[in-house]
């Protein structure tokens, strides 16, 4: 019963994949995570090399995973209270780069924190609560002109200043993954455009497909076009699209915080899964 890390993203998927596919809706940033750097290499979301890894239960399975794609903090999988103890104790090890946070849900992400407290003597701060959706019944969005269209490189400029004002809005786009993340959707013909009148006013965004299942993001309205609709139009439309496409689960992730946008998920058929919990380490 110990933790494995590695720097091989082969490896990794060699041992661990099958167990994260297994759980695709509980998994899916670390699935996510890891189909991007599949396919845009390492350096996707940073100069630093991701660093992965495994917990084997006392029968030989694999019963847990992380990833770290540095500077952000290490995904936590589902996994035992001893395995988050352990992997805190891994990762705290003096010859490893020190890490600011854990991200997970809510009983791993704590349970990790705890172990670091207490390996560390670090303390967490408050913590940033994101709640994961599923697409139920998908309902029309509501009366909002327009349609959708699938972003091309010939709005990529659009994409750069609409994702970084979305990061800037939120905090979960670091300035310096805007590019990267605009390429990325762009390559896999992951962004979506409302347009009004041939005019993009919103946008939205999906994951590649892993284990027949997406996740929505980048939801975006600039200021002074909101209020209009278009948020829950183009979300409908990436999902409705995810859905045709074959996807089986199609995923969210709002901010607990939001009220709005949580209740216009609601609106258009995501129901709660789960609440992950994402958290800071002050030495």
């Amino acid at each position: 019963m110990a933790w494995t890390t590695t720097y091989d993203l082969d490896a990794f998927q060699a041992v661990a994949g099958a167990y994260l596919r297994a759980r695709p809706v509980r998994n899916t940033l670390l699935l996510s995570v890891v189909s991007s750097l599949e396919a845009a290499g390492s350096g996707r979301y940073g100069d630093q090399p991701p660093v992965f890894g495994w917990w084997r239960a006392p029968s030989g399975a694999v019963d847990g995973g992380f990833v770290c794609t540095p500077p952000r903090p290490p995904l936590l999988s589902a996994m035992p209270a001893e395995a988050a103890d352990a992997l805190a104790r891994t990762l705290a090890g003096a010859d490893r780069p020190r890490i600011g946070g854990v991200n997970g849900a809510r009983p791993v992400a704590e349970a990790f924190a705890d172990a670091w407290e207490r390996h560390t003597g670090e303390t967490r701060g408050a913590g940033d609560v994101q709640r994961l959706y599923r697409l139920d019944t998908l309902t029309p969005s509501g009366p909002a002109r327009g349609r959708a269209r699938t972003a091309t490189t010939a709005d990529r400029d659009l994409l750069l200043s609409w994702y970084g004002a979305f990061g800037r809005d939120t905090g979960a786009l670091p300035e310096a993954e805007v590019a990267r993340t605009v390429d990325d959707r762009l390559s896999h013909h992951g962004a979506t455009l409302w347009e009004v009148d041939g005019k993009p006013v919103a946008t939205a965004a999906v994951s590649r497909a892993v284990a027949a299942t997406v996740r929505v993001s980048l939801v975006y309205t600039p200021p002074e076009l909101r209020g209009r609709g278009y948020a829950g139009a183009v979300t409908a439309a990436v999902s409705r699209a995810a859905r045709t496409a074959g996807a089986e689960r199609v995923l969210l992730f709002a901010d607990l915080a939001n009220p709005t946008s949580n209740a216009l998920y609601q609106r258009i058929g995501y129901r709660p899964v789960e609440d992950h919990l994402k958290l800071t380490f002050t030495p």
